[in-house]
């Protein structure tokens, strides 16, 4: 099982960054899917969420109107669309698998917003 992030990177405040997170060893459609970050010295909080069922999802309030989760179950991958990007949007990004008690992580990937 592996679930590997990229797409980060440094980015000016309010630029754009899409992050992916691609999926193996496991049947994608199947699980849940969400991101999360963690700011140094913070607790990794929940960003976004995709449902594996009807590809509902939900946002942190600090993300909303700004982030797009999305999924594409052909290709395994789960994207996390990231516009007008703020300082305090700086942090690892993970991508998360869920399904029932079954849940696992990836690695992370950087993300910096500063000028």
């Amino acid at each position: 099982v592996r679930l590997v992030e990229s797409g980060g990177g440094l980015v000016q405040p309010g630029g754009s960054l899409r992050l992916s997170c691609a999926a193996s060893g496991f049947t994608f459609s199947s699980y849940f899917m969400s991101w999360y970050r963690q700011a140094p010295g913070k607790a990794r909080e929940l960003v976004a969420t995709i449902s594996n069922v009807d590809g509902r999802t939900n946002y942190a309030d600090s993300v909303k109107g700004r982030f797009t989760i999305s999924r594409d179950n052909a290709k395994n991958t789960v994207y996390l669309q990231m516009n007008s990007l703020k300082p305090e949007d700086t942090a690892v990004y993970y991508c998360k698998r869920r399904l029932g008690s079954i849940e696992s992580w990836g690695q992370g990937t950087q993300v910096t917003v500063s000028s």
